[in-house]
């Protein structure tokens, strides 16, 4: 029966993923399937284990990619602790009123199990939230890190939880772990030398599951917040980032078991997919609560409603609280089926949402401005410019290397502009007129103070799709100068000459004429200067103007 569960898995996943829906909904629609043909969740051990992993492994990401210092920001620790209270201020009269009204799931709930269930529906959705950012090419925008940040403080609340629901009395020894830190070095220095290949995945799951889940459970903590932490201590190291991407689809596929055993759970019945639709019905409160509280916090109005529609949703972690609680006996076990119906239908209301949220901020624009708190947000003021002649959005290693060769010819006249505070300022540091600020943000390109002098733009963000909005908010803006853009793809290349960019460089395809002339200049000539004839001349000079014209 094995290859069916496989079968209908996939062809579910893939079916979802065709309308533009995150697979997890396959996933738990696959689920309720196999229930119908008959297979439960008590008949396929296995299953629960890599369910168990995929958590594990996701807590383990997360803190891989924490920066425990944006959890300091008022909009992410206050915004999500009191978008929690909100929330649960908000769901408990509810619930409790459609348990006066005579809705069966309801009816006979104390008040702890109100609550239990209103802290569930309080969270929302990783997974989406990160598929949408990523396919919107919005992770570093201002609005996407507060989202993240937001979710990160969620996760930890869930993380807490799970760590009171496990009931025990920790071990002394546990206080061991607070010298976890002593073994950094150590640590850090055998993820050094693990390389990275099978190597790094091999480490990464020895720090999750051994170092962290395993070492925590022996001392009577959580195993999930054991991942957690251990994460947190590695996201230092210049190569979490990598260890991240090499467990990304470990976790992914261990976490289609869990979604799997949410659908297993049993089938809804008509009376619980109604109370799903009535609890997707309110998602649009979440909403208003999160950009009610981010506007409080300075941020635009529009930075505040992008990041609200990223969070309207239900929340995987929902259901491992949810999974949590019914396995304790806490809540009945059809809780489980109806929150995971809940997801799926909360997630079909905000793909759409979130495909239209530019277009909504603009109509409803004037209104949403009435929100605004001044003086705003330090990174959400207008952003003086000056009058230059060369624009550098995007100020990496690529577009710092263009503006320290254009500087050498047009010192004074050259302004870059990079979405990340630190980078800023660190180029700042170094003598380069940088602003910080969000290209990929459409009122980025409001804020800006007009350069009537302006020349050139160099499109040199890493993402395509960055890139190709840029362009499209310089033609809207009516600029008529030149535009020439660092990509890694053909396909890349061609869309954006499309677009109207004049000249595009590709990194792979002129590597190796770099290389070359870094051979002839370094090893091949007296002196280390380049040979006289006329081509090599030619080649230098092309080689010197690659970043602004490919020829």
């Amino acid at each position: 029966m094995e290859p069916a569960i496989l079968i209908i898995t996939l062809a579910c996943g893939m079916l979802v993923s065709r309308v533009g829906l995150p697979p997890l909904i396959g996933y738990l629609v696959a689920g309720f399937m196999l229930f119908l043909f008959g297979i439960e969740e008590s008949s396929l051990p296995m299953l629960e284990q890599l369910a168990n992993l995929g958590v594990t492994l996701l807590l383990f990401a997360i803190g891989l990619k924490l920066d425990l210092r944006s959890l300091f920001k008022a909009e992410v620790w206050a915004g999500s602790s009191l978008h929690l209270l909100g929330s649960m201020l908000f769901f408990i009269p509810l619930l409790k009123l459609l348990g006066l009204l005579g809705l069966e799931q309801l009816t006979g709930l104390d008040i702890n199990q109100l609550a239990l269930l209103a802290f569930a529906l309080s969270f929302s959705s990783t997974i989406f939230a990160v598929k949408i950012l990523e396919d919107k090419g919005d992770m570093q925008s201002l609005y996407g890190r507060v989202a993240i940040g937001i979710l990160i403080m969620q996760d930890i609340f869930a993380v807490a939880f799970l760590t009171i629901s496990k009931g025990d009395i920790p071990s002394y020894w546990a206080l061991g772990l607070l010298l976890l830190p002593l073994a950094k070095p150590l640590i850090y220095k055998a993820f050094d030398r693990v390389g990275h290949g099978e190597l790094l995945v091999l480490f990464g799951l020895v720090m999750a599951l051994v170092m962290g889940a395993g070492l925590f459970e022996l001392v009577g903590l959580k195993p999930d917040l054991g991942a957690l932490i251990i994460g947190i201590l590695l996201a230092g190291h210049p190569k979490s980032s990598e260890l991240a991407k090499s467990l990304f689809y470990f976790k992914e596929l261990f976490l289609v078991a869990f979604f799997l055993t949410v659908g297993l759970n049993g089938l809804p019945s008509f009376s619980d997919i109604g109370l799903a639709a009535i609890l997707v019905l309110v998602v649009p409160i979440k909403v208003i609560l999160f950009l009610y509280l981010l506007t409080h916090f300075k941020l635009r109005s529009r930075t505040a409603l992008m990041s609200s529609f990223s969070l309207g949703n239900y929340s995987e972690f929902g259901l491992i609280v949810a999974a949590v609680a019914t396995s304790k006996g806490w809540l009945p076990p059809q809780w489980m089926v109806i929150l995971a119906v809940a997801l799926s239908f909360s997630f079909l209301f905000a793909a759409p949402l979130n495909t239209a949220s530019g277009r909504l901020y603009q109509k409803y624009q004037s209104r949403l401005k009435r929100l605004e708190k001044h003086p705003l947000h330090p990174e959400d003021r207008p952003i003086p410019v000056g009058n230059p002649r060369f624009l550098i959005l995007g100020m990496g290693r690529i577009g710092s290397g263009a503006y320290d060769e254009l500087r050498a010819r047009y010192d004074g006249e050259i302004l870059g502009v990079e979405h990340k505070q630190d980078l800023a300022d660190f180029h700042i540091s170094q003598g380069r007129n940088v602003v910080q600020g969000d290209a990929s943000d459409t009122d980025f390109w409001e804020k800006l103070d007009r350069a009537p002098n302006l020349e050139l733009v160099l499109l040199a963000m890493p993402h395509h799709v960055g890139n190709q909005f840029a362009v499209e908010q310089l033609k809207q803006l009516d600029y008529r100068g030149k535009l020439s853009a660092i990509v890694k793809y053909k396909e890349d290349a061609e869309s954006l000459s499309e677009s109207g960019v004049d000249s595009v460089y590709n990194l792979y395809e002129a590597a190796g004429a770099g290389f070359v002339e870094h051979l002839v200049k370094e090893l091949l000539t007296p002196s280390g200067k380049a040979p006289d004839n006329p081509d090599a001349v030619n080649h230098k000079n092309e080689a010197e103007n690659a970043l602004i014209k490919r020829n």
